[in-house]
């Protein structure tokens, strides 16, 4: 490698994934660097992932594959449903999870609750390509509150309800919305037919806290599926877990998927089809054996769970 390579400057991004490993990544440029009322925020363009919003230290999504993370979270809870009309987002402050729920021609409205107006003042400002004007859509409401206070508060019911959070970190503002009484306020605000996703941190180093979160829904809902998907910008397979009332995400066939993707959205997706959808919930044989460890108990306010476990 030339020393031309290297990235400008000597600049350099170190992420933390346990107390013990981490990863390095070359800045070519640092957009915004600063601290909000509730969290560090960082929007960089890294040499070889683009642009990037990093929270708290940890980077949220890339212009490289945030198309693979959002299409994961939010199309297999949005497929499983029959006709999603009302959705709820906590969290998602890039937009790019509102910009996947609404190229589904079945919704009606959109509501987005985030706790950080001056993050979302941010990602307008330097990463609009992730929204793709979602922000000025009709159909979508946005309101600046606290996501578990603000369900509490209402009585709205929603067909799908997307925790697009940022991880649980001690003393950071989203641990909360990892527990059974959390999850207990989500399955009373979903529709007789509905469903909740949830990111659910790395299945590689922190795999017990996947376990954990998926061990909690599955205390709450008679149905509960975890899923994963290898991102580049995380260095890890990422977890997922939806849970459901009464739809089964994993007894969808590939036609199934493909079909209601043609129905629904009219055009194919950058990354999710009939084929993902199943590999999506083919987990291995040693994270199917820790999700099912009885020894890890589901999350609560007062025993919540934390990074890294």
């Amino acid at each position: 490698m030339s020393i031309r390579n290297i990235s400008a400057e000597g600049s350099w991004f170190i992420e933390f994934n346990t107390p013990f490993s981490w990863h390095v990544r070359g800045v070519k440029r640092v957009l915004y660097s600063g601290t909000t009322k509730y969290q560090r925020v960082a929007v960089v363009e890294f040499e070889d992932l683009g642009k990037a919003l990093i929270l708290d230290g940890k980077v949220q999504s890339s212009f490289y594959d945030e198309f693979v993370y959002h299409e994961s979270l939010v199309h297999p809870v949005m497929i499983t449903h029959p006709n999603p009309r009302r959705v709820l987002i906590l969290g998602g402050g890039e937009g790019a999870t509102a910009r996947e729920v609404l190229r589904h021609r079945s919704v009606e409205e959109v509501v987005m609750v985030d706790i950080d107006n001056e993050v979302l003042r941010l990602v307008k400002e330097y990463l609009p390509e992730m929204s793709q004007g979602v922000f000025e859509d009709s159909r979508f409401k946005l309101v600046i509150d606290d996501g578990r206070k603000f369900l509490e508060r209402s009585r709205d019911k929603y067909d799908v309800i997307i925790l697009d959070l940022t991880d649980p970190l001690e003393g950071g503002p989203s641990y909360l919305l990892y527990t059974v009484e959390f999850y207990s306020i989500v399955r009373d605000r979903l529709s007789d037919d509905g469903l909740m996703v949830t990111q659910a941190t790395s299945t590689s180093y922190s795999l017990r806290t996947f376990a954990t979160i998926y061990r909690t829904i599955a205390s709450v809902f008679p149905i509960a599926r975890a899923y994963q998907v290898y991102m580049h910008s995380f260095d890890s397979t990422w977890g997922f877990v939806i849970g459901s009332k009464r739809l089964d995400p994993a007894s969808l066939s590939l036609e199934d998927v493909n079909g209601r993707i043609r129905e629904r959205i009219g055009k194919e997706l950058r990354f999710y089809e009939g084929d993902i959808h199943r590999a999506l919930f083919a987990l291995p044989k040693h994270i199917r054996a820790v999700l099912e460890d009885k020894s890890i108990m589901p999350a609560t306010d007062k025993n919540p769970t934390f990074l890294p476990a």
